[in-house]
Formats: C-alpha cells, sequence, structure tokens
C-alpha cells in the first residue's frame, strides 16, 4: 500500500494571491465576493473531527474574507452521500463549499456502486486542511495495557468485542474493520448516527474499542475515560510521542490516516478558488492555528488546490483494495 503521509508531505505547497473583485461565476459580471453568507456543508453530524475543523476554518477566514460571514451547515446520513450529491449540485459561485473528507472523496467510490457524484469530475479541490491520524482506544475496563495484549485477548474471544463508528462505511468503520483484517480477529461492528454518540457509548463501556481520529477521542484519553494503545500513523505524532504506532507494536506497515480539505463545486471561478487557498493557507501556516490542531491530534497540511486533487487521485485507488480487500460495504 502507498505510505499516505509521504505522500501528503510530498504534495507541493502555495497559496496563489487573488483580487478583492471577483467572478459570482463563470462568465459572470464582476462583483465582490462573498455576496452572501458562505455555507460550509458538514457531510456528519456535530462533535466529530470533520465538524470540529470545519468551524475552525470557518472562525478563522470570515474576518479576513468580509462580507455576511461563514455558517457550517451539518447534513449528516449515508455515509456523506447526501451532503456531498447536494454540494457537487451546488452553484459553483464560492457560497457553498464542503468540509471533504477521506470518507467522502476517497472511500464512497469503492462503498457505494451507485454514488451519485463523482469525487474528481464534481468538485473543485480548494485546499487540504489537516492529516487526522487514527488512534486506538479502548475502555478503560477492557483487561490490555497494549497494543499486543489487546490483539491477543480479541483473537482468544472471538466476536465477543464490539467496536464503535460514526455509521456504516464511515472513516471509523473502515479503519476498524481493516485494523482486524490485518491482526487476524475477528471484531463486531457497531455503527452509529456520527462520531460524538459512538464515543459516548466506548466511554459508558457499551462497546469495547475505537479506531478514530485524535479530535473525537484525545481529550476522553487525557481524562483517563478511554484509554490509548497506539496510533496509526506511520510515525508518532508530535501531539502524543510517548504513543506508539501500531506498525511498531506488532501490526509493521499498518497505516490508517483521515484527510480533510475544503471543496467546491466544479466549476467555481478559479480567482474564488485561490482566494479561499491563500486565506486557509495563511491560517494553517500560523503557529497558533498549528497549535490548536496538534492540541487535538490533527496536523496542518497547506497545500495548492491542485496538490490537494493530487492526493484525492491518488488515495482512490488505495482505499478500493483495502475495501475490496476487508469486504467492507456501505450503509443506507
Amino acid at each position: 500500500m502507498l505510505n499516505r503521509r509521504s505522500l501528503i508531505a510530498g504534495l507541493g505547497l502555495a497559496g496563489a494571491c487573488a483580487p478583492t473583485l471577483l467572478r459570482a461565476q463563470a462568465g459572470g459580471p464582476a462583483q465582490a465576493w462573498p455576496s452572501q453568507v458562505v455555507k460550509i456543508v458538514v457531510p456528519f453530524t456535530p462533535g466529530g473531527s470533520t465538524d470540529v475543523l470545519a468551524r475552525l476554518i470557518a472562525a478563522k477566514i470570515a474576518p479576513a474574507l468580509g462580507g455576511p460571514g461563514f455558517i457550517v451547515d451539518n447534513k449528516p446520513g449515508a455515509g456523506g452521500t447526501i451532503a456531498a450529491s447536494a454540494v457537487a449540485k451546488a452553484a459553483p459561485d464560492g457560497h457553498t463549499l464542503m468540509m471533504g473528507h477521506i470518507g467522502t472523496l476517497a472511500f464512497n467510490p469503492a462503498l457505494y456502486p451507485n454514488l451519485p457524484y463523482d469525487p474528481i469530475r464534481d468538485f473543485q479541490p480548494v485546499a487540504l486542511v489537516a492529516s487526522v491520524p487514527n488512534i486506538l482506544v479502548v475502555n478503560p475496563e477492557l483487561p490490555v495495557k497494549d497494543f499486543q495484549e489487546f490483539v491477543a485477548y480479541a483473537k482468544a474471544n472471538p466476536g465477543k468485542l464490539n467496536y464503535s463508528s460514526g455509521g456504516q462505511g464511515s472513516a471509523a468503520h473502515i479503519a476498524g474493520a481493516y485494523l482486524a483484517y490485518k491482526a487476524g480477529f475477528q471484531a463486531v461492528h457497531i455503527p452509529y448516527k456520527g462520531t460524538a454518540p459512538s464515543v459516548v457509548d466506548l466511554v459508558a463501556g457499551v462497546v469495547q474499542f475505537t479506531l478514530t481520529g485524535g479530535p473525537a477521542v484525545l481529550p476522553f484519553a487525557a481524562k483517563g475515560q478511554l484509554k490509548a494503545l497506539g496510533i496509526a500513523s506511520a510515525a508518532r505524532a508530535s501531539f502524543a510521542p510517548q504513543l506508539p504506532t501500531l506498525a511498531e507494536s506488532g501490526l509493521p506497515g499498518f497505516e490508517a490516516v483521515q484527510w480533510y480539505g475544503i471543496v467546491a463545486p466544479a466549476g467555481t471561478p478559479r480567482e474564488i478558488v485561490d482566494r479561499l487557498n491563500r486565506e486557509i493557507n495563511a491560517q494553517l501556516s500560523t503557529p497558533e492555528f498549528a497549535a490548536v490542531l496538534e492540541r487535538d491530534g490533527a496536523v496542518a497540511m497547506p497545500r495548492t488546490p491542485e496538490g490537494f486533487g493530487e492526493l484525492i487521485a491518488a488515495e482512490l485507488p488505495v482505499w478500493r483494495e483495502v475495501i475490496t480487500q476487508a469486504q467492507i460495504t456501505g450503509g443506507g
């Protein structure tokens, strides 16, 4: 499998400047943008990593862009396909954006045979925002102290461990199934309607583990309500250097990293795309913003629109192979 951390790190950096007067539609008259509230659609419920990052970006770039402001619109359902399909069909005028995610842009084409959108054809990449390594966390009552004991326990109790996710076909579902497949144990997937409730039930002991993004679980681990066993990145993370990678803990080559970025409907004027990219990258490049992301288990990843597009195109075949091997299917 491709090393996604190396792929992301290798893509080019830039942020193009753009004039204040922008065309609202391709071929239309020049006018100030934004001329109305800009909506960032989040394909999942509030509280998860996608939502956290979308709200952070909206709050930081709204003052620089001016206009009526930004809002975040949570539109969960069907593994993100409802929101992504709606954004793909929205007017390409810069007033509807989506916080894209590895699930909506790289998993779903393999999960849903009749996907109502195409990640490459229907979206204009704007800016890669962050990389979020998945973290394996367990309920503290589970009698394991590290990853090797976890795998041994799972193998000794086939099918008795339950793992939670934000829904059928979600990033945590893919990561959890991939982990079980590669480590050679059986576990039961319990899908929830969003990451936040899936973590709440993990804390309560209803399920035993999850493998999901740091922003959703690190606060609970810090308070001792969850036990972190490892991180699914190629190298240890600067925000949790004491946490070993799953690869070094007995699963060589294992990597499951989420990524997030802003996309717009295809045909959105390049002037708008460039200005958004510039403002987002400017925020991502500040030590203050990077520190906020790192605190919550995310790593700032400023890129050009082209660099983000190259990542999406490269990830599609990687995760199609994983999903096929692990025999994972999408939800309704």
